[in-house]
């Protein structure tokens, strides 16, 4: 059975693990795959503790898909980061921050849940609509949001992806898609 529940502590390696696979698995011919082998899951839910993502009053919101007492999906909403910038927030508008599933668990209807549960916490804070960030070359991501009503809206932006050996970033382009008022 399926529960969707907020993020506590305990969650940040079961969070990070998702993170981290749902990144090597959908981002694979589009991020190098040196960066995605490289990408570490104890790094990861340190970086969630530090950030303090479980703490009720932290402006976003990490709802987690579990099955059998596993975590294998999650969501995080908020406030909208201009420039996608984590400490510059415009709470005039939401923002679907994230959508990571376990490879296993897509198409399972699992991400579509989350996302309903995203939709109701940000209706919650005043937002029926709201915007988020896709990548422009992830083509399975654009076809779910899109059959999900979200649309482009003419905002780009880039992701600058950091590369070893002191190497330039590579920087992939990202498209802003919006759902509703």
């Amino acid at each position: 059975m399926l529960t969707i529940r907020r993020e506590e502590p305990d969650d940040a390696e079961a969070i990070a693990r998702v993170h981290v696979h749902g990144w090597q698995a959908g981002y694979a011919g589009i991020m190098p795959a040196e960066v995605l082998t490289r990408l570490n899951p104890r790094a990861w839910a340190q970086r969630r503790r530090d950030l303090g993502t479980a703490d009720p009053e932290h402006p976003f919101t990490t709802l987690v898909a579990e099955t059998g007492g596993t975590i294998v999906g999650f969501t995080t909403f908020g406030p909208y980061r201009n420039n996608q910038d984590r400490d510059d927030l415009d709470p005039a508008h939401g923002e679907l921050v994230a959508i990571y599933l376990e490879p296993a668990h897509w198409g399972s209807g699992v991400a579509r849940t989350l996302l309903a549960a995203a939709r109701d916490g940000l209706a919650e804070r005043g937002w029926t609509g709201y915007r988020l960030w896709v990548l422009a070359d992830n083509a399975r991501a654009r076809r779910f949001y899109e059959r999900a009503g979200h649309s482009p809206d003419g905002e780009e932006s880039t992701y600058p992806v950091p590369l070893s050996g002191g190497r330039a970033p590579i920087l992939l382009r990202e498209l802003r898609y919006t759902t509703g008022s």
